[in-house]
């Protein structure tokens, strides 16, 4: 485990009020994502089976919880995420052009490095919009990440008023700035080192082009080859002040479309997953185009209320060292 518990920290709010506040939180910001991406609710899966290859590799690397269902003897697998399997609702549901869904998406990533913004549990709403394929550029994933973080500041605004005492302050500018002028910037520095550099710097952050190797021969951080347009795609980051770091709010970008995943999968060692049969479907130019992202419900959730520990914000499971200093520290893990 690798947490700290800032010296003098207090929630701002009762466990009471904390739970109150996380109701509000997320009836608000659904409202507010929905209205700026013209996005419509959906119900969305828990477990996949392996075969259809919906389910979200991540880096590449994390291995997804597994067991069989006894009626059919068949395996399925937990989510990691819903990147790919929004897409293909996209498609089934009839979604017209320039809209889009979204839902709460639940997930167990085991393993995941526990600290004080990670857990093992993740929950955060995805969500996926038809573009055309003249929107397949910078500026129009710009626009958007400009939307999302307009409905987080609205967010703040609103939640202020049933809560003044913790007075979210969040900077509406966002700094784009891709992985490769980051690391020009900040050669020294590891990844993680670079973002809370920029994002202690400009407050608001949008890292562009994650996934492809840069000067150093190494991504900025791994991404799965099979969803993202590694040069239309990037993480949102915004300065948490009580932790003094920067912190990770969405993962996003354009999807890739037949010949950038033609392209990827080579580039990524992954041409088994050609036969698979969103692969096989998306290669035959079956789906449409699509931007989407997750965005962390407790990670916004921490960020408005100013939490130092995401136990604070959700339940899960956490070892007997951090419940011991958590409780000594005054911090209260749900």
């Amino acid at each position: 485990m690798s947490y700290f518990i800032p010296k003098g920290y207090e929630s701002l709010l009762s466990l009471y009020e904390t739970q109150t506040a996380i109701g509000i939180l997320k009836r608000l910001f659904e409202d507010n994502l929905a209205c700026e991406l013209n996005l419509k609710r959906v119900s969305a899966p828990l477990f996949v089976e392996p075969c259809s290859g919906l389910n979200d590799d991540l880096g590449g690397t994390e291995r997804a919880v597994e067991f069989v269902v006894k009626e059919t003897g068949g395996t399925v697998q937990i989510v990691h995420s819903l990147a790919k399997w929004k897409r293909l609702a996209l498609h089934r549901y009839g979604f017209p052009l320039q809209t889009g869904l979204y839902t709460d998406m639940n997930a167990i990533r085991r393993d995941d490095e526990m600290d004080n913004l990670h857990s093992i549990y993740v929950d955060q709403w995805d969500w996926e919009k038809i573009i055309t394929p003249e929107q397949r550029d910078i500026n129009y994933l710009c626009e958007t990440v400009n939307k999302i973080v307009t409905a987080v500041c609205s967010t703040a605004k609103m939640l202020q008023m049933h809560f003044p005492i913790i007075a979210p302050q969040i900077v509406q500018n966002v700094k784009f700035i891709t992985s490769q002028e980051l690391l020009d910037i900040y050669p020294g520095l590891s990844d993680k080192e670079r973002e809370n550099a920029i994002t202690e710097k400009y407050k608001t952050v949008f890292i562009m082009k994650i996934g492809g190797a840069l000067s150093n021969g190494k991504p900025h951080d791994t991404r799965a080859p099979d969803y993202d347009d590694w040069q239309l795609n990037g993480d949102i980051l915004f300065w948490h002040e009580p932790l003094g770091c920067a912190m990770e709010i969405s993962s996003m970008g354009i999807r890739v479309d037949a010949a950038t995943l033609d392209k990827q999968l080579t580039l990524a060692g992954c041409d088994h997953r050609r036969s698979l049969l969103y692969h096989k479907e998306l290669l035959a130019g079956s789906l449409p185009l699509s931007i989407g992202g997750g965005i962390g419900q407790s990670r916004l959730s921490m960020l408005l209320l100013k939490k130092v520990h995401v136990g604070e914000v959700q339940v899960s499971v956490w070892d007997a060292d951090t419940i011991e200093e958590c409780g000594a520290a005054g911090v209260e893990l749900l």
